[in-house]
């Protein structure tokens, strides 16, 4: 079964991802770009959905981590957050980011670019 990462400080945003997202991947959750990166070294996940603004650790930063730690290739990073100017996306590219969505975004949207990226 695939991994999914969450990472959002808000809670019902996380609840709507995982609604979203089904039964079909084991969903895996934290809060803060430091929990974020502990869970990611320790399990792995083949996709994560990263917010930007969180506390402890930004997403971009988190979103550097993961690449550095497990491999730019092997974790896809996908920022999701309200930013949507081209300062924040060079910023994501820079951290390493596989993707950019900008909320509000359609389930439907989310879905498709979770199955681009995992038929990488």
């Amino acid at each position: 079964m695939r991994k999914i990462l969450l990472v959002d400080d808000d809670a019902a945003l996380r609840r709507l991802i995982r609604l979203t997202l089904g039964p079909d991947y084991q969903i895996l959750e934290a809060t803060n770009g430091v929990d974020a990166v502990a869970i990611a070294v320790e399990e792995a996940p083949d996709v994560v959905f990263m917010d930007v603004r969180m506390p402890l650790l930004s997403g971009y930063e988190a979103c550097r981590q993961i690449k550095e730690k497990l491999g730019a290739n092997r974790t896809r990073v996908v920022i999701l957050t309200a930013f949507n100017g081209d300062r924040d996306r060079a910023e994501g590219q820079a951290a390493g980011a596989d993707d950019y969505l900008t909320k509000p975004y359609s389930p439907l949207t989310l879905l498709k670019k979770l199955e681009a990226l995992l038929d990488c």
